[in-house]
Formats: structure tokens, C-alpha cells, sequence
């Protein structure tokens, strides 16, 4: 199958990798030369119609699938320890790429070997309990075995003779529940580990179990077919039943798993998703089986992970949520074993991470598909202790480092994994970039400086823009050099202060509603470009320079974008190789990415969709859009000739699509191309594929999520003790504000109302004594500084405090 991508496509190297992107989510992956990508995946779905229609195409020779069933009560059996044991040891003897034979292999115990027929196109394939057919004791007497009365059903293509014969299972919740009650009381566990040993020991069976009708095919992605809350009661009572059951279903889904085969029917993946949601699969014990049934979903074909995909978005939240903690649990254990002798050794099991995150990667598409959990459940913690680097390089350089790698799946790392590489992959660049004028200084015989390591700007307070803006356009080969500002006629050096400084006075002064720039929506709290055009853009290339050096420089910055510029900052998130004219920025957004902008437009034109009336006569409107521009009304036409069209009730959705796609993309198409070089001509790396919109709003502006108490544990004081009156009263009546107070109280002191990604305890703070009771608490925004009197009473504290940073405007330090 070929993949064909709607989007843009760039370059990223010199023709060996190129990097396509998803045309339902957006996501950006590079591919390597000569393949082809068939399937995305973030989200799952195909990347264009052809290949989602299309299914795999397999070898149809027949294959016999040997089944090593090994006796209990074998002499062996017992000097082993035990039937699982048994099992379990030749299980996990066998190897990631495990093919079976067309001939039969003998097992240890020759009498119990079973071969399952060839899949052809004329074979009857009947499948039928191996254990005793399991009998409700609350069936009516009489009532007919599985294997006595079949239920039955065409599978294959169309007029073909293939049937497969399914065990009649009439088993409830109810009454499963009323025999696990009884056998408690009666200490009798027959029936019940008939039931669970029968359903566990075939796809066969398990379909039986739990499948709503066994006579339908159930082959949509819309509908599994599957009874989630049978599955849910058989499961949730699994768990607490004796230990011996328990062992006896472990061994029944080592039987399972050994009759793999392909290709993989409908049937197979039904009995994939519910294997998946055993919580045996929690226990160490257990990993071993679980490594496996990963690897067989794992190395399912496209086709069948887009149907397993969609019906895994259709699981509970908490039952999606378990899943996803073991599969977690899982790759934690096997990187860092708490207890290495519990598990295989490694070299003997490198895959069993592979299998593991490839599953995640579908329960990711399926919460990007159908959003269950945040993106953040997706990350693990675990994996910010691994050598980030060194899975970096494996992942850009796919020819000398063959083979997995984190980055591949980056939903699975943290931001605080991505910041790190990111930041590591800036200082490298950073390095090269000192390293090349350290050379040229030497080559033209000139003495080195310190200077040459840094970008050094120099400013003047009363010019802050259009010195800024002339030292960024002078110096556009030193941007990846780390930043150190000068303000002209000041003494000082630089030690992070006047950079910080130079940050936050340049935004002030650059989003104020004068400076013509950004429109501010006073609803959505948030800026948007202005569309009215201007002879030179340099000013937005400043602010996305901006941007990108406070990432580059770890600096968080006090702006308000819609998760939409973040969209299109990242679309392409690699800038096009050697084609300076490229379209970049382009997006496809709907209404819901309008109301984050502009809800009072977003509100409108819903109002325009939801009307019942007559459109065309009430609304009097044609295919034109409109914006003020220094008090002029400016019209433009969203189609040719749109001034002729009225808006209908049949063409209005299409005059929506227009009006979203002119107010985020064409209206500011070169403000933004202004915008995005200026931040890619500082952030331009490999690593931006790995990162989610909401993951560079973060790496820009910091981390929404406040905890004053882990402040306080960082806060140094000047002048007080953390054991003084005052300081103890401080803590006590911030920790107990709202959430608007503590963010405004942040923003009033470090000039940002948000967080370092790695929590407070990034944060330098500072709580200095003044004296001057009547004097209200100031603050050193650069310097994280609060300057706080020792006022006599908690009263007067708190009158001070919130006079302070509800009144304050601007910064502490100016």
C-alpha cells in the first residue's frame, strides 16, 4: 500500500528523510527513504482513503499452527512446579519472530498434541471445548451442552463454504455471580473454574463468552460486538477468586496465544481486546504472558490495528485508564526491575518494550480519535531517567543506529523528557555555533573575546523595540549563542536578571493595543493577530524570535496565544528545506478552534448554523468578510465573486468553513509566515516533531498548574527566617487563596502567572525584608523578588497583599 499525504510534505535532510503529515490530526512523523507510511501513529486512522479501503494482502498457502500443550500431572510437570510453571517456561522460550511449521513438532507429552486444520476455502473449521462443557446451575435441567448445540455462522468472502462452529454459552452476569457466591459458601470451585478455564482457552470460546451474537460478523469499526460489561463482571471477579483458578486461566490464555495464526480474523482481534483487559496482567508474575499477547497485537497488520483502534475508544474511562497504567507499569518494570531475577534477562527480551509501546501508541489514537484521558496519562516519568540523548540520535540517525527508540512514540515522553532534549539539542547547537566564530576569529588572526560565545544585545530603555528589532535583524547568525542583554548606560552584568528583564518589558510593550500589532479579545483572554496589513512584518518576526530565544534560554514568557497559533507554528513543524516561499502555517481549524480566539465571531456564526428560519432573508448576508482597520470598515470576498452569493441555508456551512479558515489562515497569512520563520530561526530542530501544540505553549509560557506549597519550600528569604511570624502567616494565607489570587500573586512577582515545566522546584525565590509598615509588598519581577514589610498583623498582611496584586500593573521592576 502507498500513502499518499494532503499536506505539506518537507524535506528535513538531504533526501534521505523526508517528513509527512497526518491529514486528520495534523501529526508530523518523519520517513525514511523508499517507505511508506500507511497509518499515523498518533491517531490511527489512515492517511488517505485508498489505503483505509484496502485490505492487507496476505500469503493465503496454508499453515498448520502447532499447539504444545503439556500434561499437569506429568513426573515433569511436577519437578518444574507445576503446570503454569510448565507452560510458562516454554512459552517465554519462544522468540519475538516465532513461525510456525508446516509439518507437526512433538511436544513432551505426544498423546496431547494438536494440530488446528489448514485455512482454505473449502474446510470446515470446527472448534470445541476441550474441558467439559460448562452447565449453569441456574440452566434449566436438561438444557444442551455447547458442543450438542451449536450455533453457526459464514465467515471469509463472499460464497465462501467456511464455517466456524461456536460453543453454545448462555453464561450471565447474574449467574456468574450467584456461582461464585456458592462456591465461597461451599468452598466447591468446580463450576467456576469450568466456566473461566473454558472461556479463556480460544478465541473460539472467548467469542462465544462475550460476543452479543455470536451469529453476526460484527465487522465495522463502529461496533465490536463485544459485551464490555460481561467482560467488566468476569474480570472484576477474576481477581478475587483462589489463587489455583486464578493459575488455571493464566494457563488457559497461554492456550490461546499459542494458536496464533494468520491471517487474523475478526474473532482474533475481539479476542485480543479482551485479553488486554485482564488485571492479572498487573503482577510481575504475569509478564511473561503479557510480553507476549503484546507482541502478537504488536505485530498485527495496519488494517487490523485501525479496527482495534476504534474499538478500544469504546472502552469505560476506567477501564481505558487501567489498561493503560499496566501497559506503563509494565515498561517501568522491565527498564528499572526492582527485583532483575524476577524477570528474563534482558538481551533475551528487548522486545518485550517495543510490543509494549507499540499497544500504547493504539490506546493514544484512540484517545486522540475519541479523547478519554488528557495527553498527559500518556507520559511516563519513568523513561526521564533513561539517556534522552542517546535515544535522540538513534531516532535521527536510523542508519547507524538501528532499531527502537523512545522517540518514535513521543506521546509516551513527559515534557519535561522533551524539554530536556530539546535543550540539550539548542546547547549542541549553541556549542557549534561559539565553535564556528572561535575558528573564524583565529583564521582572521584576531585575538578571541568572551563576547564572541554569546548573542549580545544592546538596548536602550527608551528604544526598546526598534533596538531590539535592529540588534535581532544585525545579529541573525548569533541567535543560537545563549543570550545576554546590555541596557545602554547601566552598569550591571548580565546573570540572567537583564534578560529576563529584557523579556518581559519587550512583551509589554509589543501586545499593548497602541502598538497596533494584536488584537486583544477581552472574553477569551487571549491575543490574535491583527489583520490589517502593513508595509513590513519585521515586527512579528521579532516576537516569534522572541519566543523561540525564550525557549532556547529557558525563559517563560507572560503571553496569551489561542491553542491555534500553536497549531500553526507546528504545521510544518520543520521549516522546508532551501524553499524560503513555502506555505507554512496553513491549517485546517474548525468552529470549536474559533470560540478558544474569538467567541463572540465563534458565537455568531453558530447562531448562523443553528437557525431555523429563513437564512437567506433574515441574515441578508453574501460570502464577504470584514475587519476595522484605523476606524475603515475593510471588506473581502471569502470566494470568487462572493459578493454575488448570498448566504443560503444549504451553502452556510461551507460560508462558516470559509469565515473560520479567513480569520485564522488567509486574513494573517503574512503576519504569521512573519511569525514562524522568526521562531524556527531560532528553535529550528528535529526534536519540534516530537512536541504537541499544547507542549510548545508550555516550553513558551510554563506550566498552568500552581502549588504554593512546593514554593514555599524552595523560597529563600533576606532580612526574615522561614521560622519568623510573619513569613509562617505569609505562607498560611497564599496557600489558602484562590487559584486566581495565587496566579495573580505569581504573576506580581516573577511577571508570569504560570510555572517552570519541572514544577516550583526550578524556581528561584526570594522574600526580602523593607522597612515601612505603611508601604504596600513590592516586587523584582527578573529576580522572582517579593519586598515584603513586617506589618503587625495577619489583617493589615492581607489588606496589603491584595491591594498589591489586584491593583498592580505592569512590573515590579521598570
Amino acid at each position: 500500500m502507498t500513502a499518499a499525504c494532503t499536506m505539506p510534505m518537507a524535506t528535513i535532510s538531504d533526501g534521505e528523510t523526508t517528513v509527512i503529515t497526518c491529514p486528520t490530526c495534523d501529526h508530523c512523523v518523519a520517513q525514511a527513504a523508499g517507505s511508506r507510511r500507511t497509518i499515523c501513529p498518533n491517531c490511527g486512522n489512515f492517511y488517505n482513503n485508498e489505503a483505509a479501503e484496502r485490505p492487507p494482502s496476505y500469503n493465503r498457502r496454508s499453515r498448520v499452527v502447532q499447539e504444545c500443550n503439556k500434561n499437569n500431572n506429568s513426573e515433569e510437570s511436577s519437578r518444574s512446579g507445576g503446570g503454569l510453571q510448565t507452560i510458562s517456561n516454554f512459552f517465554n522460550n519462544l522468540g519475538p519472530n516465532r513461525k510456525s511449521n508446516s509439518g507437526s513438532s512433538k511436544s513432551n507429552n505426544e498423546g496431547n498434541k494438536t494440530e488446528l486444520p489448514p485455512i482454505n476455502g473449502n474446510n470446515k473449521v470446527t472448534n470445541r471445548s476441550n474441558g467439559p462443557a460448562y452447565l449453569s446451575p441456574h440452566s434449566p435441567a436438561g438444557s444442551q451442552s455447547s458442543s450438542d448445540n451449536p450455533a453457526q455462522r459464514n465467515i471469509g468472502s463472499s460464497g465462501s463454504n467456511n464455517r466456524v462452529i461456536y460453543p453454545v454459552r448462555t453464561k450471565t452476569a447474574e449467574q456468574l455471580i450467584g456461582d461464585i457466591q456458592a462456591a465461597w459458601d461451599s468452598e466447591d470451585w468446580k463450576s467456576v473454574k469450568d466456566f473461566y478455564t473454558t472461556t479463556f482457552e480460544s478465541v473460539i470460546e472467548l467469542n462465544a463468552a462475550f460476543k452479543r451474537d455470536p451469529n453476526k460478523e460484527y465487522k465495522t469499526i463502529d461496533d465490536s460486538g463485544l459485551k464490555f460489561d460481561f467482560i467488566n463482571v468476569v474480570y472484576d471477579n477474576l481477581i478475587q477468586l483462589p489463587q489455583d483458578v486464578q493459575k488455571d486461566v493464566l494457563k488457559a490464555i497461554i492456550n490461546s496465544l499459542l494458536k496464533d495464526k494468520r491471517p487474523h480474523s475478526k474473532d482474533d482481534l475481539r479476542g485480543y481486546l479482551i485479553l488486554l483487559q485482564n488485571p492479572q496482567f498487573r503482577s510481575t508474575t504475569t509478564y511473561v504472558i503479557f510480553a507476549h499477547l503484546l507482541r502478537q497485537i504488536a505485530a498485527l497488520s495496519d488494517h487490523d490495528h485501525h479496527f482495534l483502534v476504534h474499538w478500544i475508544k469504546k472502552l469505560e474511562k476506567d477501564r481505558f485508564k487501567g489498561l493503560l497504567d499496566r501497559l506503563h507499569n509494565f515498561i517501568s518494570v522491565r527498564l528499572f526491575p526492582p527485583r532483575p531475577q524476577d524477570l528474563p534477562q534482558l538481551p533475551k527480551c528487548s522486545w518485550w518494550i517495543p510490543s509494549a509501546t507499540k499497544v500504547m501508541a493504539l490506546l493514544n489514537a484512540a484517545n486522540t480519535v475519541t479523547p478519554v484521558l488528557p495527553h498527559t496519562a500518556f507520559y511516563n516519568s519513568t523513561l526521564d531517567h533513561l539517556d534522552l540523548m542517546a535515544e535522540y540520535y538513534a531516532w535521527q540517525n536510523p542508519s547507524s543506529h538501528a532499531g527502537f527508540s523512545f522517540c518514535q512514540y513521543p506521546f509516551i515522553l513527559s515534557i519535561a523528557a522533551k524539554r530536556t532534549i530539546l535543550q540539550r539539542d539548542s546547547e549542541q547547537q549553541m556549542i557549534i555555533m561559539a565553535r564556528k566564530s572561535l575558528v573564524a576569529k583565529v583564521q582572521r588572526r584576531q585575538l578571541p573575546d568572551i563576547g564572541m560565545l554569546f548573542l549580545n544585545l544592546n538596548v536602550r530603555r527608551s528604544y526598546l523595540v526598534s533596538d531590539s528589532l535592529n540588534e535581532i535583524a544585525r545579529k541573525q547568525h548569533d541567535l543560537k549563542k545563549k543570550l545576554k542583554v546590555t541596557f545602554t548606560g547601566e552598569p550591571g552584568l548580565d546573570m540572567g536578571g537583564l534578560t529576563k528583564e529584557w523579556f518581559l518589558l519587550l512583551i509589554r510593550q509589543i501586545f499593548q493595543q497602541e502598538h497596533g500589532m494584536f488584537l486583544y479579545d477581552k472574553k477569551s483572554g487571549v491575543y490574535w493577530f491583527n489583520p490589517s496589513p502593513r508595509e513590513n512584518y519585521q515586527e512579528f518576526n521579532l516576537v516569534g524570535v522572541l519566543m523561540g530565544l525564550a525557549v532556547y534560554n529557558s525563559i517563560n514568557l507572560d503571553v496569551r496565544f489561542p491553542p491555534s497559533c500553536y497549531k500553526k507554528l507546528l504545521n510544518p513543524a520543520v521549516v522546508p528545506f532551501s524553499n524560503p516561499r513555502a506555505t507554512v502555517g496553513v491549517t485546517t481549524f474548525t468552529l470549536e478552534d474559533l470560540k478558544l480566539a474569538q467567541p463572540d465571531v465563534a458565537k455568531g456564526l453558530q447562531d448562523l448554523l443553528d437557525y431555523s428560519g429563513d437564512v437567506e432573508e433574515d441574515f441578508c448576508l453574501t460570502f464577504l468578510a470584514s475587519y476595522t482597520d484605523m476606524g475603515n470598515v475593510i471588506t473581502t470576498s471569502l470566494k470568487p465573486d462572493g459578493e454575488k452569493v448570498n448566504v443560503t441555508a444549504k451553502n452556510r456551512k461551507e460560508y462558516v468553513n470559509l469565515y473560520v479558515d479567513w480569520i485564522l489562515n488567509k486574513a494573517i497569512y503574512p503576519h504569521f509566515q512573519a511569525f514562524y520563520h522568526g521562531f524556527h530561526s531560532v528553535c529550528a530542530s528535529n526534536a519540534l516533531i516530537m512536541l504537541r501544540p499544547e507542549e510548545v505553549e508550555m516550553l513558551v509560557c510554563g506550566n498552568p498548574t500552581i502549588d504554593l506549597a512546593e514554593l514555599q519550600k524552595v523560597a529563600v528569604y533576606d532580612g526574615y527566617n522561614a521560622t519568623d511570624q510573619i513569613i509562617k502567616t505569609f505562607w498560611d494565607l497564599v496557600i489558602n487563596m484562590t487559584v486566581d489570587l495565587q496566579k495573580k500573586l505569581l504573576l506580581f512577582t516573577t511577571g508570569s502567572d504560570r510555572i517552570p515545566i519541572g514544577g516550583m522546584s526550578e524556581m528561584h525565590f526570594k522574600i526580602t525584608r523593607v522597612d515601612g509598615s505603611e508601604l504596600l509588598p513590592m516586587a523584582h519581577t527578573c529576580f522572582n523578588q517579593l519586598v515584603l514589610p513586617p506589618y503587625k498583623s495577619r489583617k493589615v498582611l492581607k489588606q496589603k497583599l491584595l491591594k498589591a496584586i489586584n491593583n498592580a500593573e505592569g512590573f515590579g521592576l521598570e
